[in-house]
């Protein structure tokens, strides 16, 4: 099969010694939305920089359409769109001229740049507000338009770090609304990076998620959901480490409970095969046999969330980003608040 993006044992090492990437490996499928999930500072932009040829890689091989963006990155360039965390919006100009400037950097007819700026303005809902300066849109709007600049020359694969951040809820998924139909109307290949759990599940044939620099799970949504077990009973002990052997153990023991596994603040998930319903009341029994009272208990589907935390055993956190991300997620708040 020819993929339309092949990562092979990419790893980026920054000065200092830092190794944001650690031997990544992946491949997207043409026409697929392929979500690269995890927290700021994870590997996730120095990833996507690397295949899209804006950062030289330390060890890997990168092809995108078939192309090695080591030896040919300007072919590679010319067929690929890209629009990053931080928009590359001039709030001098307007919209349209924006637009504009965009397509003679690769260098089309001014009168294609009319006829592909009228249908891209149009598809993302930014047409009538094509003359006012960049600097009265909205944080929503700005992103709108950052996304129709990177789609002026028809790229095949469209790549999005962070398309939504520091976006609300709402605008968010106007954007999620727009990405799905630039999929379905123009057959495009679309590779994103988030730490939203809920827009990976949106918008994902598949998912790899990725912690520290390295690939932790890489499947559909359903199936990395699925994986980790019917139903998640969470569940708090009123008692110390120490005390709670004995309890973990008979819970392990219990007919359906397929795993135990200690998380952020002294919680324990107990992953179970089904009918986590019926366990509940078991666990409490056998809480109360060893004398260990239980502070609080809850059952759940299990989510995307719940998948990252199996495999890296903590919450994603907007906190984890560098000083420099977090500055960028502010940054583009403010814009949307305006």
């Amino acid at each position: 099969m020819a993929y339309a993006i092949e990562v092979e044992g990419l790893v980026k090492v920054y000065r200092g010694g830092v190794r944001a990437v650690d031997g990544v490996s992946f491949s997207v499928e043409a026409q697929e939305i392929f979500g690269f999930l995890g927290p700021n500072g994870a590997g996730k932009s120095t990833t996507i920089k690397c295949v899209v040829g804006l950062l030289k890689p330390t060890a890997g091989t990168i092809r995108v359409q078939g192309v090695d963006v080591h030896h040919d990155p300007g072919v590679v360039k010319r067929t690929i769109g890209y629009a990053a965390q931080e928009t590359a919006v001039d709030d001098r100009l307007t919209g349209w001229e924006n637009l504009y400037l965009q397509g003679r950097f690769y260098h089309l007819p001014r009168a294609e740049i009319r006829r592909r700026g009228e249908e891209v303005l149009k598809l993302f809902g930014l047409w009538e507000r094509r003359g006012d300066l960049a600097e009265t849109y909205s944080g929503g709007m700005l992103k709108r338009l950052d996304i129709a600049c990177a789609l002026i020359h028809r790229p095949k694969i469209l790549f999005l770090d962070e398309p939504t951040l520091g976006l609300d809820v709402q605008t968010r998924k106007i954007i999620w609304e727009y990405i799905e139909r630039l999929r379905e109307e123009h057959a495009m290949t679309i590779f994103l990076t988030t730490h939203y759990m809920e827009e990976a599940d949106a918008l994902s044939d598949r998912v790899a998620i990725i912690d520290r620099g390295r690939i932790v799970a890489l499947d559909t949504p359903g199936a990395l959901k699925a994986g980790i077990g019917g139903d998640l009973i969470t569940v708090r002990f009123a008692a110390e480490d120490g005390e709670l052997e004995g309890v973990l153990s008979a819970v392990r023991a219990l007919p359906g409970v397929r795993e135990v596994k200690e998380g952020e603040d002294g919680i324990h998930r107990i992953v179970v095969e089904q009918h986590g319903d019926r366990l509940i009341p078991e666990i409490v029994a056998v809480a109360t046999r060893h004398g260990v009272g239980i502070a609080s208990v809850r059952l759940k589907r299990p989510t995307l969330d719940d998948v990252y935390l199996h495999y890296t055993g903590r919450e994603i956190r907007e906190a984890e980003g560098t000083r420099e991300e977090i500055f960028k997620s502010r940054r583009m708040q403010r814009r949307a608040r305006r």
